[in-house]
């Protein structure tokens, strides 16, 4: 124990001032409001929460509207569905009809090519056939020309006054002879059987009946009896140009027409006088 514990103090205690009472009072009120805020703020945020939220109540009329949306968005579908698989389904049958039209017109083209090549051929038969037709007349007009020549040199030393029957069956030779070559061509030159130009033609059908006549047409038309255009008699050779330097010649065969090988472009015919008017003719029959 210490040695001054028993003595009392010599020192006087202090007396506080009322200014700094009033300040440590207010300082302790300040905190003590402090926490009373705190307190309160405390409980007031511990306190459970007894508020609801309500949920909207349903329209049955909107309810209903969007059933009706939904049920026709389905039909829509539905509907575009159906139409496509029509398209698809109309797609494929032009495809098809498409395909069986070109397949039918290639069936036809194949037929048309058929006919056409039938027909040709057919054409080269007649052509065939008419050409071998051609030369066994000639034959036989050969033959009838020879066969007449000779009954006519005969009736001339036993019977003069048949003569001109002699002539006229002559006429009727030439004219059938020539008859028999029209259509045949016109070749510069040739002498036939299937082609002709003027004076071989003229020169081949008055040999017929044995009357031989110059090769060119200037030698014929000084080859007979000069006659004039208004005197004409069938089996008469026209000519054109002057007599002696003629450059063309054909056989008067009646009614005003004339039998010649024309030109390349119409070949042996028969042709109207007046469109072609003659300068000349001889007879030699």
């Amino acid at each position: 124990m210490s040695h001054t514990a028993q003595i009392p103090s010599h020192r006087k205690p202090r007396r506080r001032s009322s200014s700094a009472m009033a300040l440590r009072a207010g300082v302790a009120g300040g905190v003590l409001s402090t926490i009373a805020v705190a307190g309160s703020a405390g409980s007031a945020s511990a306190e459970p929460v007894t508020e609801t939220i309500e949920m909207p109540a349903l329209n049955p009329a909107d309810l209903s509207h969007a059933v009706a949306q939904s049920a026709q968005a389905q039909q829509q579908v539905a509907f575009d569905q159906e139409l496509q698989a029509q398209e698809d389904a109309a797609a494929a049958k032009a495809a098809k009809a498409a395909k069986t039209a070109k397949a039918e017109a290639l069936r036809e083209a194949e037929a048309e090519r058929a006919a056409e090549a039938k027909k040709q051929r057919e054409e080269r038969e007649a052509a065939a056939e008419e050409r071998a037709s051609r030369t066994a007349e000639r034959t036989s007009l050969t033959t009838t020309s020879a066969t007449q020549a000779g009954t006519a040199t005969q009736t001339s030393t036993t019977a003069p006054s048949t003569s001109s029957n002699s002539s006229s069956g002559s006429v009727d030779t030439v004219i059938a002879f020539l008859k028999a070559q029209v259509g045949d061509a016109y070749v510069l030159g040739a002498t036939g059987p299937n082609s002709w130009d003027c004076s071989s033609l003229v020169q081949a059908a008055f040999r017929q009946v044995n009357i031989d006549l110059p090769r060119v047409s200037q030698d014929q038309s000084t080859a007979g009896t000069q006659v004039g255009l208004s005197n004409l008699q069938v089996g008469d050779i026209l000519y054109w140009g002057a007599a002696g330097s003629a450059w063309h010649t054909g056989v008067y065969i009646g009614d005003g027409k004339y039998l010649d090988a024309a030109n390349p472009a119409k070949g042996v015919v028969i042709q109207d006088l007046s469109g072609y008017p003659a300068t000349g003719a001889v007879r030699v029959l």
